[in-house]
């Protein structure tokens, strides 16, 4: 797949001075990383898509909603109403579910901001919806009643 090594270099970089540790697959331009969070849900995946023009960050959840696919897909939706940067997606065929950030680069240089914004983004709304989705994961809670639970506790 073709990317802009450009983009990569730039991502790259600001990993490389926000101290990540992470793998490049230079063939594909794809970024592959973990993130330990604080909470019940312990830890996310990152996966940074570079392109010829733009780049997404995904942060994928460790756990399946295969089990509950509409009461995720609910949960989720309620939780990305009103996001301002990115959003959450469920996967319907395997109950994935993950965070996207995506970044615009055609005919613009990403400031230092907007790569750590694309990229810590991700990692506060696992943070701040990780009760949620565990709560609708184990069918403690409703997908409405937890996410008033989530965005409340702000």
């Amino acid at each position: 797949m073709e990317y802009s090594m450009q983009i990569a270099k730039w991502v790259k970089q600001f990993l490389d001075e926000d101290d990540w540790h992470y793998e490049f697959n230079e063939e594909k331009g794809v970024f592959n990383f973990n993130l330990t969070l604080k909470g019940k849900l312990q830890s996310i995946r990152y996966r940074i898509l570079i392109r010829k023009y733009d780049y997404s960050v995904y942060t994928v959840c460790p756990m399946s909603a295969e089990d509950c696919l509409p009461q995720m897909a609910e949960f989720l939706c309620r939780a990305n109403y009103g996001l301002a940067n990115g959003n959450f997606e469920l996967d319907f065929r395997d109950g994935e579910i993950r965070y996207k950030c995506f970044v615009n680069c055609d005919e613009t240089v990403p400031g230092k901001e907007t790569i750590k914004d694309s990229i810590y983004v991700p990692a506060r709304m696992f943070t701040r919806y990780s009760e949620g989705i565990l709560a609708v994961l184990f069918n403690m809670k409703s997908a409405e009643q937890a996410v008033k639970d989530c965005e409340s506790a702000d």
